[in-house]
């Protein structure tokens, strides 16, 4: 079994790649053309302790994020977060030589700004691998303007202009990402409508089952699981169209099938509230109210 690399700063990332040493110890744009990775076994794991966004074409590898794999076959955009596990089947026989540029970040050169905190709430950082952005010709030459005027900064001689300079260029690249995966997610409805479709299908196979008396509630990781994404990108699904995170429409069909078990069954507050996977009868009348104004009780004798 491989053993899993841990890579915690640039140097050591360059050093294991066969790279020189990056000219600042904070960022790093390397062509991936020149990266040579020293194993011999068909399978690498690593973990990183920096932020890496990479636009790949024609990599002799396949990158697993969890159980997602992908095969870098043609020019898409990808992004790493530090500690996020990493793994790479090699591909010995492949013919096309690999191509593209890896960015590498380090959380330190973010210290001290607003992007420090910002970048965060970029949530394609947590996206698997077959979640990578897809780029047109026109976005990738956009992305490939902002590396390379990233690495000149860097290269050029460093002044007190340098760091935010490069800070609004990391900035740019993540903001017209943010524009890009908008695009893919409005260009792949029908793909990603068949996948709500099957997110509500498995929602409601959970409770009527009755695996929410025995398992509890479900939680997003685990549904995510179910549908072979990551729970961001199920996030960022649900918000575009039912303008609900994962959680509140969770919340939302708890809700749902309560009406319809107060109005249509003698079954107590209590035992409904179990059905559904509470572990107290009180979480659920405070959620209820809360998305109601009504108690359950004031519920069914409304309704009644």
């Amino acid at each position: 079994m491989a053993d899993t690399f841990r890579f915690n700063s640039l140097t050591e990332f360059h050093t294991f790649c066969g790279l020189p040493k990056p000219e600042h110890p904070l960022i790093s744009l390397i062509d991936y053309s020149k990266v040579n990775y020293p194993v011999n076994d068909h399978e690498m794991k690593w973990v990183q302790h920096f932020y890496s966004i990479g636009l790949k074409r024609n990599v002799n590898a396949r990158f697993n994020y969890g159980q997602q794999q992908y095969d870098f076959d043609s020019g898409i955009l990808c992004f790493v977060s530090p500690l996020q596990f990493l793994k790479i089947e090699m591909n010995p026989t492949a013919i096309a030589e690999p191509t593209g540029w890896l960015l590498l970040i380090h959380p330190d050169f973010l210290w001290n700004t607003d992007l420090a905190k910002k970048v965060k709430s970029y949530e394609f950082f947590q996206y698997s691998a077959n979640e990578a952005l897809f780029l047109s010709d026109k976005e990738e030459k956009i992305i490939v303007d902002i590396l390379q005027n990233i690495e000149q900064e860097y290269q050029s001689n460093i002044d007190k202009f340098s760091q935010e300079l490069i800070i609004a260029q990391i900035e740019r690249l993540l903001i017209y990402s943010d524009r890009f995966y908008a695009r893919q997610f409005i260009t792949r409805k029908k793909s990603n409508h068949d996948l709500l479709t099957r997110f509500e299908q498995i929602l409601n196979q959970y409770f009527e089952s009755g695996k929410a008396l025995e398992n509890g509630i479900p939680s997003v990781k685990d549904l995510a699981t179910e549908l072979n994404i990551s729970p961001n990108y199920l996030g960022t699904l649900l918000r575009l169209y039912t303008q609900q995170n994962t959680q509140q429409h969770i919340q939302s069909k708890l809700i749902e099938i309560a009406k319809e078990r107060l109005t249509t069954t003698e079954l107590s507050v209590s035992e409904i509230a179990y059905d559904l996977g509470f572990e107290h009868p009180q979480s659920f009348s405070k959620l209820f109210k809360t998305r109601t104004n009504q108690s359950p009780l004031e519920f069914r004798a409304a309704f009644n």
